[in-house]
């Protein structure tokens, strides 16, 4: 695929590192159909490509790694057959699989998916102004299976589950103090920052990366769901159809407080 094909991200190899860049600062990265595919191609190209030994993961511009799924999008329809179509878990297997390292560079907001993609990558360089959190009860979008139960691994069970179900914002520094980034840096210099680190990775054994990678993903092979049948479908099937969910997108679109008090029982 060359890169004039790419409608939603930008692909670049130099000195051993593929840098991926969500390409939707309108939208402050948020991800559609088509971003999380393109994200999917690119990651495996990257793992296939034998001059690169590692890959960096970011946002364009200095606002948002990624503020999460496109409400938008959503509101049209995007999520409604993502079972058989596009499923955001494609990304994460696909960071997993692709057997070197994946460093997400986080400057703004990572919030939501942009969130989970960033504690997926095997390592996290966050600038100063990064801001963390997951926002799927607040806009009425639903994530689930080993993409939430994986954040237990990364924070420990109490924090994952204030983060899941409050939906808090975290900055920066609190990120660095519960493990969501390895390390916080002054925005200005987090270029340098992070060509030290692929530097530092690019100087060891690719087949070693390799090897650890694949050890660390087996560790937790046992969080995957086993069967085709998720929780969402599980539990509410025809979610996205609901007025619940029409509700969040709604409110969040109005820039409102959404109302979700009649949808408890």
């Amino acid at each position: 695929m060359s890169d004039s094909e790419y409608e939603d991200i930008l692909y670049s190899v130099e000195n051993g590192v593929a840098r991926i860049t969500i390409n939707r600062q309108k939208s402050l990265n948020a991800l559609r159909g088509i971003t999380m595919l393109e994200l999917v191609k690119s990651i495996e190209r990257a793992g296939n490509d034998r001059t690169v030994g590692v890959i960096v993961l970011t946002g364009a511009g200095d606002r948002a790694f990624s503020s999460g799924g496109d409400v938008r999008w959503e509101k049209e329809g995007g999520l409604k057959d993502r079972h058989i179509s596009v499923n955001p878990r494609a990304v994460h297997e696909a960071m997993r699989h692709c057997g070197k390292p994946v460093i997400a560079v986080v400057k703004g907001y990572a919030i939501g998916m942009g969130n989970h993609l960033a504690y997926f990558c095997d390592l996290t360089i966050a600038a100063d102004n990064a801001i963390f959190g997951q926002n799927g009860p607040r806009v009425a979008s639903p994530a689930e299976g080993w993409l939430v139960s994986y954040s237990q691994r990364v924070l420990g069970v109490k924090k994952a589950r204030e983060m899941w179900m409050l939906c808090r914002r975290y900055s920066a520094q609190e990120a660095l103090e519960m493990g969501l980034c390895n390390v916080v840096v002054p925005l200005a210099d987090i270029d340098a920052e992070v060509e030290k680190w692929c530097a530092e990775i690019n100087g060891l054994s690719p087949t070693c990366l390799k090897i650890v990678k694949a050890s660390f993903e087996a560790d937790i092979d046992y969080l995957r769901d086993p069967s085709p049948n998720h929780f969402q479908k599980l539990i509410a099937p025809d979610f996205f159809e609901t007025e619940e969910s029409k509700e969040g997108q709604n409110a969040f679109l109005e820039k409102r407080k959404p109302d979700f008090m009649r949808h408890r029982a």
